[in-house]
């Protein structure tokens, strides 16, 4: 699928007048008309800023498979000459564009509307001429140029664009799409950037799912929508992709699919928006224990933040939930024997108990737990235990494993336990086990980040619960022996919540038509909700090519959790290392993927032994090390977009990568270590069980501080293909393993000199996906690719 991708083309008025192309590229490709005069792409060294985009506002009105469109956006030239500026667009889905106008300060500029074999010729001469191929992911499309205006020095230029859009619709899901991937092609941030859509239908909207991007949904009515995104100083590193569906019914569950190959298992994702028929007079009742530290180590701000949490969940209770308030430091105390129903009076009551709270004492973790789950005898409705602690067990039973089985054993209603760990003095470990064993989830508090803020996120999400204990089945037409569909993320049973979306992915064997069911207890009865979905034999586009990258993602946090919490497993290793090295997924045991100086014909047989070691630091369950780590492991376990495992992510890893040294068996490495510089004491053990990878792993790390690494820079990746730099070469995962020393496969590579005549009818021939790997060369570098089986070396 295209998107209505726009790009900024800027023309000088003399050889002077244009001073940063690095700051004029952060909307796309700069064409320059002067002769002699070539701008490379940016490179990683600063450079004065003479023009800067700062705001991008897209507002639209989605209604009847119609999109109203209106973008807004704010060029600054703070340079001493003036800039004449074109802009080219290029049109989506075939042309599926009506009513376009551009203004600029309100003025509306002529343009001229190119057919697809027309732009076909500009996209390339402007490849050529520039010696930029940021546009070849364009070619095929039509086009939209403007004529030339000018930017004075020194003043700003609002550009608005109005255009009226058919909008995609497939399997019932409609799909909107805009352009914000200028990360590309730019080494400069926007200074704001926001996208607001208001969707209209005369039926009930159910399920709303960016598969790009982290946006806000608001439900005013049933048949009305916004959704919002926004941020300030970033460069956006994918377009705006947006999907919803609108029909009347009691559920509203799409199946996407995609399987590039045939004889490999496809990917799926599943989204469901149940609208449960309760008896609305009756709403379901709940049960919620709160276990709030305080010890010692929580006085000051953080027994504080703790009481304003406790307060926050008495606040928004329902009348006639059950609940009670556990606190513990050396000892355990409750707020009564007995769970308590939820009313005026015992809020009233609550609220004082949580006022006398103060901290002091040890952390008495196994008795606070079991006090807690074994006051619940109720399995007719749907509890949940939130466990707050600021640190490791010091009173009572203190071994992990041990505090782990009492609480197994204490749970005797299948309680949810969501468990938070406040600073970095935890043992983390024991919480994701924990949460875990118990079907629930763990939430890291960084040492300034406010206590309540996090409980009031998880509180909000199950404070209604509307289906709990769902379980998902696929029934095919036609089933061969085996599982037909596997490797499901989230797995095992789930709740489901007022307002609340699910989103599943998973791996499938089979394919046609199938049924797909939802059973699961709507206030105390079993209830089943049915439809039909269509899992494809074989998909040619790469459009819902995201799916795959989603299911990686949490594959990724499930091995890592699996390694964690029950040892050693050479399988897991290898796929772990697979996984992160097919999608560039980076982790704090895979980041040596991003040291350029690792030989590439080198990289495949020395991954395994790199990941292995590195996972030596699972052993650190306590600790900034081990908070770290596993604040890492849940972002990619409970992913639901692309966007959730960048830019976060990245930044935790180069903290992980550079935190102080610690005690404990292994020892933690120095500033600015380099995880790729591991090396294993021995080969992978086998297979067995405990937490961790034994002590015996020994760390090389450097004594001095090296720069941080620039992840993005190193791993680069376009649409479902990654490519990674090693020095001036850049390879994919499919030929990282050749050498071109040797001679037996330099005699495999076709060189091709690029921008040559070569180079362009590759670019005809290839896919829109190839064509985007090919944008990911910069100058003064070579690219080792395999298009259709061919192996090219792009010079």
């Amino acid at each position: 699928m295209r998107s209505l991708a726009y790009a900024v083309c800027l023309v000088a008025s003399s050889a002077g007048a244009l001073l940063t192309p690095g700051a004029l590229q952060a909307q796309g490709v700069l064409v320059i008309t002067n002769e002699n005069i070539r701008l490379p792409r940016p490179t990683p060294r600063p450079q004065p800023i003479s023009y800067s985009l700062d705001e991008v506002v897209v507002e639209a009105t989605l209604k009847n498979q119609l999109a109203d469109v209106q973008v807004s956006q704010t060029f600054r030239n703070s340079g001493t000459g003036t800039i004449q500026a074109q802009f080219v667009f290029p049109l989506p889905y075939d042309g599926a564009i009506d009513a376009m106008t551009l203004l600029v300060n309100g003025k509306e500029l002529p343009a001229k509307l190119m057919k697809a074999d027309e732009a076909r010729d500009r996209y390339q001469s402007i490849v050529r001429s520039q010696k930029d191929p940021a546009l070849l992911e364009w070619v095929g499309t039509g086009m939209f140029q403007t004529s030339v205006f000018p930017i004075p020095a020194g003043e700003s230029r609002t550009v608005s664009i109005h255009y009226s859009q058919l909008l995609r619709k497939d399997h019932e899901l409609t799909e909107f799409l805009f352009p914000l991937s200028t990360a590309k092609y730019t080494s400069t941030s926007v200074k704001k950037v926001r996208v607001q859509l208001a969707i209209e239908s005369d039926t009930n909207i159910k399920n709303i799912y960016s598969p790009t991007h982290d946006v806000s949904i608001q439900r005013p009515t049933g048949k009305r929508a916004t959704v919002k995104y926004e941020k300030q100083n970033i460069v956006p590193s994918s377009d705006f992709r947006l999907f919803y569906d609108a029909k009347p019914g009691d559920v509203s569950a799409k199946l996407l699919t995609y399987r590039p190959e045939r004889d490999e298992d496809g990917y799926f994702l599943l989204l469901a928006t149940p609208e449960i028929k309760a008896d609305k007079d009756k709403k379901q009742s709940k049960t919620v224990i709160f276990v709030v530290d305080k010890s010692g180590s929580m006085a000051g701000k953080k027994i504080e933040q703790a009481r304003d949490a406790a307060k926050f969940i008495l606040n928004n209770l329902h009348e006639g939930d059950l609940f009670n308030i556990v606190s513990y430091d050396s000892k355990v105390q409750s707020f009564l024997p007995e769970l308590e129903v939820f009313d005026k009076r015992s809020r009233q009551e609550a609220l004082a108990y949580v006022d006398s709270l103060f901290a002091g004492g040890g952390t008495n973790i196994h008795e606070a737990l079991t006090t807690a789950l074994s006051g619940l005898q109720d399995k007719s409705q749907p509890s949940y235990v939130l466990f707050m602690t600021d640190g490791r067990p010091t009173s009572g039973e203190t071994k992990e494993a041990l505090i782990a089985e009492a609480a197994r054993q204490a749970n005797g209603v299948r309680a949810r336990v969501m468990s938070f760990g406040v600073g970095y003095d935890v043992n983390s470990r024991l919480l994701d086990r924990i949460s875990s064993d118990h079907h629930g989830l763990s939430e890291y508090v960084r040492p300034d980040q406010d206590i309540e803020e996090h409980v009031a996120k998880v509180f909000n999400r199950i404070s209604s619960p509307v289906m709990t204990n769902v379980k998902i089945s696929y029934e095919f037409d036609k089933s061969k022996p085996g599982k037909p569909v596997n490797r499901v993320y989230p797995g095992g049973d789930v709740d489901l919540f007022e307002g609340e979306q699910l989103v599943i992915v998973g791996r499938y064997r089979e394919f046609g038509a199938a049924k797909i069911q939802l059973t699961g207890t709507v206030q105390e009865k079993e209830e089943t909700l049915s439809f039909e979905g269509k899992f494809t034999k074989k998909v040619g586009n790469s459009s819902n090519s995201f799916i795959e990258k989603l299911w990686a993602t949490r594959r990724i946090g499930e091995i890592i959790d699996e390694l964690d919490l029950k040892g050693k497993n050479e399988e897991l290793v290898n796929e772990l290392v697979m996984l992160s090295t097919k999608h560039g997924i980076l982790t704090p045991y895979t980041s040596f993927l991003a040291d350029e100086t690792v030989r590439p014909e080198l990289a495949s047989s020395s991954n395994r032994r790199l990941t292995t070691s590195n996972l030596s630091d699972l052993e650190e369950a306590e600790g900034r090390g081990g908070f770290l780590q596993r604040g890492i492991k849940q972002r990619f376990k409970n992913a639901n977009n692309s966007a959730s495992d960048a830019s976060e992510s990245l930044r935790t890893l180069d903290e992980f990568k550079s935190r102080p040294a610690s005690g404990g068996t292994l020892s933690g490495p120095a500033p600015g270590r380099s995880l790729s510089r591991q090396q294993p004491s021995s080969p992978l053990p086998p297979n067995g069980g405990g937490a961790g990878f034994g002590s015996s792993a020994q760390v090389n790390s450097p004594t001095s501080e090296t720069a941080p690494v620039d992840y993005q820079k190193i791993v680069r990746k376009a649409g479902t293909q990654t490519v990674y730099k090693r020095g001036k070469l850049l390879v994919t995962p499919e030929t990282a393993s050749l050498d071109l020393e040797k001679e037996e496969d330099k005699a495999k590579v076709i060189e091709i000199k690029r921008y040559s005549k070569e180079y362009f009818e590759l670019t005809d021939a290839n896919s829109t996906a190839e064509n985007e790997v090919l944008t990911l060369q910069e100058e003064d570098e070579e690219l080792l690719v395999k298009f259709r089986g061919k192996i090219y070396l792009i010079k």
